[in-house]
């Protein structure tokens, strides 16, 4: 796992150096850029990031042997982060129907989409991956302890938490506050 988010991190920092490059040299931030609802999506944020906390409340359940308080944590993570990817969808019908921002309308589009649509669907994968361990543990199988599976998948989801604080900062703070011009 940690070679995976090893690699997904050099994705990752590969997609951001782009949009800030072609933010700066492109000169495309402006118009478009203000479209972004920093708001909005700052709110569906808190909702991920609450989910990291979560995820530790559900290994602590079961470093404990207290597998039904990790299922109940389990659950309120995925949920948070159904949340946030909502969020993301309802920004994305805005941009696209109200704005006319699409993935091919220009520079800004095309590296918008891509990161946060990246970041979107390892947010995709990581509720798979949940929904996988919590039918797990409702199949017993967390019954026996010392197993690493919750915390192999805590190293997955945590960055992809940090990510995200990561791409907020770069897509919606700093432009906002005229950082990146």
């Amino acid at each position: 796992m940690k070679l995976l988010v090893g690699t997904e991190a050099m994705f990752f920092l590969s997609l951001i150096m782009a949009f800030i490059y072609l933010s700066v040299i492109a000169g495309y931030v402006p118009a478009e850029q203000n479209a972004l609802n920093i708001t909005s999506t700052g709110i569906f944020s808190i909702f991920l990031v609450a989910s990291s906390g979560t995820f530790m409340l559900a290994e602590r359940g079961y470093k404990k042997s207290n597998i039904k308080s990790m299922k109940v944590w389990l659950i309120v993570t995925i949920v948070l982060a159904i949340i946030f990817l909502f969020g993301q969808g309802k920004e994305y019908v805005h941009l696209i129907h109200a704005e006319q921002i699409t993935i091919s309308s220009s520079l800004f589009g095309t590296s918008f989409f891509t990161l946060t649509g990246f970041h979107g669907l390892h947010v995709f994968i990581g509720i798979i991956l949940l929904s996988i361990l919590l039918i797990m543990a409702f199949l017993g199988d967390f019954k026996k302890p010392g197993s690493n599976l919750l915390s192999t998948a805590g190293i997955y989801w945590h960055f992809v938490d940090i990510v995200w604080i990561v791409v907020f900062t770069v897509v919606y703070v700093l432009p906002k506050f005229n950082l990146i011009k």
